[in-house]
Protein backbone atom coordinates (compact mmCIF):
# COMPACT_ATOMS: atom_id res chain seq x y z
CA UNK A 1 0.00 0.00 0.00
CA UNK A 2 1.32 3.45 -0.96
CA UNK A 3 1.93 5.87 1.87
CA UNK A 4 -0.21 8.95 2.12
CA UNK A 5 0.95 12.54 1.82
CA UNK A 6 1.18 15.15 4.53
CA UNK A 7 -0.41 18.46 3.48
CA UNK A 8 0.35 21.43 5.70
CA UNK A 9 -2.11 24.32 5.42
CA UNK A 10 -1.32 27.63 7.09
CA UNK A 11 -2.73 31.10 6.68
CA UNK A 12 -3.44 34.38 8.35
CA UNK A 13 -6.02 34.37 11.12
CA UNK A 14 -9.15 35.49 9.28
CA UNK A 15 -8.11 34.00 5.93
CA UNK A 16 -10.81 31.34 6.24
CA UNK A 17 -8.39 28.43 6.32
CA UNK A 18 -10.53 26.52 8.82
CA UNK A 19 -13.54 26.64 6.51
CA UNK A 20 -11.39 25.66 3.53
CA UNK A 21 -10.02 22.64 5.40
CA UNK A 22 -13.53 21.48 6.39
CA UNK A 23 -14.63 21.68 2.75
CA UNK A 24 -11.57 19.70 1.61
CA UNK A 25 -12.39 16.94 4.10
CA UNK A 26 -16.08 16.87 3.13
CA UNK A 27 -15.60 17.05 -0.65
CA UNK A 28 -12.40 15.12 -1.22
CA UNK A 29 -12.14 12.80 1.81
CA UNK A 30 -8.87 14.06 3.22
CA UNK A 31 -7.96 12.91 6.71
CA UNK A 32 -7.83 15.86 9.11
CA UNK A 33 -5.44 15.92 12.01
CA UNK A 34 -7.15 17.65 14.92
CA UNK A 35 -4.83 19.95 16.83
CA UNK A 36 -4.60 20.38 20.56
CA UNK A 37 -4.92 23.92 21.94
CA UNK A 38 -5.16 25.79 25.21
CA UNK A 39 -7.46 28.49 23.84
CA UNK A 40 -11.09 28.55 24.92
CA UNK A 41 -13.69 27.02 22.56
CA UNK A 42 -15.62 29.45 20.38
CA UNK A 43 -19.39 29.20 20.17
CA UNK A 44 -20.40 25.95 18.49
CA UNK A 45 -16.97 24.31 18.75
CA UNK A 46 -16.80 20.81 20.23
CA UNK A 47 -13.87 19.12 21.96
CA UNK A 48 -12.42 16.44 19.67
CA UNK A 49 -14.03 17.93 16.55
CA UNK A 50 -12.51 21.37 15.95
CA UNK A 51 -9.71 20.96 18.53
CA UNK A 52 -8.70 18.96 21.54
CA UNK A 53 -9.13 21.66 24.16
CA UNK A 54 -6.48 21.30 26.86
CA UNK A 55 -5.40 23.11 29.98
CA UNK A 56 -1.87 24.52 29.96
CA UNK A 57 -0.80 21.73 32.32
CA UNK A 58 -2.26 19.02 30.04
CA UNK A 59 -0.60 20.56 27.01
CA UNK A 60 2.80 20.72 28.67
CA UNK A 61 2.44 17.07 29.66
CA UNK A 62 2.00 16.16 25.96
CA UNK A 63 5.20 18.05 25.18
CA UNK A 64 7.11 16.25 27.92
CA UNK A 65 6.03 12.81 26.66
CA UNK A 66 6.87 13.58 22.99
CA UNK A 67 3.21 13.26 22.10
CA UNK A 68 3.29 16.19 19.67
CA UNK A 69 4.94 16.45 16.26
CA UNK A 70 5.12 20.21 16.68
CA UNK A 71 3.78 22.91 18.94
CA UNK A 72 3.83 26.68 19.07
CA UNK A 73 2.52 29.59 21.11
CA UNK A 74 0.23 31.97 19.23
CA UNK A 75 -1.40 35.07 20.74
CA UNK A 76 -1.05 33.80 24.32
CA UNK A 77 -2.30 30.27 23.57
CA UNK A 78 -0.57 26.98 22.73
CA UNK A 79 -1.29 24.85 19.64
CA UNK A 80 0.17 21.45 18.74
CA UNK A 81 -0.20 18.40 16.49
CA UNK A 82 -0.68 14.95 18.10
CA UNK A 83 1.87 12.52 16.66
CA UNK A 84 0.24 9.07 16.65
CA UNK A 85 -2.83 9.88 14.55
CA UNK A 86 -0.82 11.56 11.80
CA UNK A 87 1.72 8.79 11.39
CA UNK A 88 -0.90 6.02 11.51
CA UNK A 89 -3.01 7.68 8.80
CA UNK A 90 -0.04 8.24 6.47
CA UNK A 91 1.02 4.62 6.81
CA UNK A 92 -2.51 3.52 5.90
CA UNK A 93 -2.33 5.49 2.62
CA UNK A 94 -4.44 8.51 3.61
CA UNK A 95 -3.54 12.09 2.71
CA UNK A 96 -3.50 14.01 5.98
CA UNK A 97 -4.14 17.74 6.34
CA UNK A 98 -2.46 19.66 9.14
CA UNK A 99 -3.91 23.13 9.76
CA UNK A 100 -1.08 24.77 11.68
CA UNK A 101 0.80 28.03 12.19
CA UNK A 102 3.93 28.94 10.20
CA UNK A 103 6.30 28.11 13.06
CA UNK A 104 4.92 24.59 13.26
CA UNK A 105 4.94 24.22 9.47
CA UNK A 106 8.69 24.73 9.35
CA UNK A 107 9.16 22.09 12.03
CA UNK A 108 6.96 19.65 10.07
CA UNK A 109 8.95 20.23 6.87
CA UNK A 110 12.20 19.42 8.66
CA UNK A 111 10.76 16.14 9.97
CA UNK A 112 8.80 15.19 6.83
CA UNK A 113 10.64 16.53 3.74
CA UNK A 114 7.85 15.27 1.42
CA UNK A 115 5.22 17.35 3.22
CA UNK A 116 3.41 19.78 0.90
CA UNK A 117 3.20 23.31 2.30
CA UNK A 118 0.27 25.53 1.22
CA UNK A 119 -0.42 29.05 2.52
CA UNK A 120 -3.90 30.60 2.36
CA UNK A 121 -4.33 34.36 2.18
CA UNK A 122 -7.08 36.90 1.60
CA UNK A 123 -6.82 39.06 -1.51
CA UNK A 124 -5.76 42.12 0.52
CA UNK A 125 -5.21 43.44 4.05
CA UNK A 126 -8.57 45.22 4.22
CA UNK A 127 -10.42 41.96 3.61
CA UNK A 128 -8.35 40.25 6.30
CA UNK A 129 -9.15 42.93 8.86
CA UNK A 130 -12.86 42.95 7.97
CA UNK A 131 -13.12 39.18 8.44
CA UNK A 132 -11.55 39.39 11.89
CA UNK A 133 -13.96 42.16 12.90
CA UNK A 134 -16.98 40.33 11.49
CA UNK A 135 -16.28 37.28 13.63
CA UNK A 136 -17.64 39.29 16.53
CA UNK A 137 -15.82 37.05 18.99
CA UNK A 138 -12.64 39.01 19.67
CA UNK A 139 -11.74 42.32 21.26
CA UNK A 140 -10.13 45.19 19.39
CA UNK A 141 -6.89 44.46 21.23
CA UNK A 142 -6.86 40.80 20.08
CA UNK A 143 -7.65 41.84 16.50
CA UNK A 144 -4.71 44.22 16.60
CA UNK A 145 -2.45 41.42 17.84
CA UNK A 146 -3.66 39.11 15.08
CA UNK A 147 -2.91 41.74 12.43
CA UNK A 148 0.55 42.24 13.91
CA UNK A 149 1.05 38.49 13.87
CA UNK A 150 -0.06 38.38 10.22
CA UNK A 151 2.69 40.86 9.36
CA UNK A 152 5.21 38.51 10.98
CA UNK A 153 3.76 35.47 9.22
CA UNK A 154 4.02 37.20 5.85
CA UNK A 155 7.80 36.95 6.20
CA UNK A 156 7.50 33.14 6.09
CA UNK A 157 5.26 32.92 3.02
CA UNK A 158 8.26 32.38 0.76
CA UNK A 159 8.92 29.05 2.52
CA UNK A 160 5.65 27.58 1.21
CA UNK A 161 5.48 25.76 -2.12
CA UNK A 162 2.09 27.29 -2.95
CA UNK A 163 0.07 30.37 -1.98
CA UNK A 164 -3.68 30.21 -2.62
CA UNK A 165 -6.03 33.21 -2.40
CA UNK A 166 -9.30 32.52 -0.60
CA UNK A 167 -11.59 35.01 -2.33
CA UNK A 168 -14.17 32.46 -3.55
CA UNK A 169 -14.41 29.50 -1.16
CA UNK A 170 -15.27 26.74 -3.65
CA UNK A 171 -12.56 27.85 -6.07
CA UNK A 172 -9.99 27.95 -3.29
CA UNK A 173 -10.92 24.41 -2.20
CA UNK A 174 -10.73 23.06 -5.76
CA UNK A 175 -7.43 24.85 -6.40
CA UNK A 176 -5.84 23.24 -3.35
CA UNK A 177 -7.09 19.78 -4.29
CA UNK A 178 -5.73 20.24 -7.82
CA UNK A 179 -2.34 21.14 -6.37
CA UNK A 180 -2.28 18.01 -4.20
CA UNK A 181 -3.30 15.74 -7.08
CA UNK A 182 -0.74 17.31 -9.41
CA UNK A 183 2.07 16.98 -6.89
CA UNK A 184 1.13 13.37 -6.10
CA UNK A 185 1.10 12.47 -9.79
CA UNK A 186 4.50 14.06 -10.29
CA UNK A 187 5.91 12.08 -7.38
CA UNK A 188 4.33 8.77 -8.47
CA UNK A 189 5.31 9.20 -12.12
CA UNK A 190 8.88 10.06 -11.16
CA UNK A 191 9.16 6.98 -8.97
CA UNK A 192 7.73 4.68 -11.64
CA UNK A 193 10.03 6.18 -14.26
CA UNK A 194 13.13 5.70 -12.12
CA UNK A 195 12.22 2.08 -11.38
CA UNK A 196 11.58 1.40 -15.08
CA UNK A 197 14.89 2.93 -16.17
CA UNK A 198 16.84 1.06 -13.51
CA UNK A 199 15.25 -2.23 -14.57
CA UNK A 200 16.04 -1.61 -18.23
CA UNK A 201 19.65 -0.69 -17.50
CA UNK A 202 20.08 -3.72 -15.25
CA UNK A 203 18.72 -5.99 -17.98
CA UNK A 204 21.19 -4.60 -20.52
CA UNK A 205 24.20 -4.76 -18.20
Amino acid sequence: MSKGRLIVISGFSGSGKGTVVKKLVEKYDYSLSISATTRAPREGEVDGREYYFKTVEEFKSLIDYNGLIEWAQYVENFYGTPRKFVEDEIKSGKNVILEIEVQGAMSIKSQYPDALLIFISTKDVETLHDRLVNRGSETEDVIKKRMQRAAEEAESMENYEFIVINDELDKCVDDIHSIVVSESCKKENRTEFMIDIKNQLTAQA
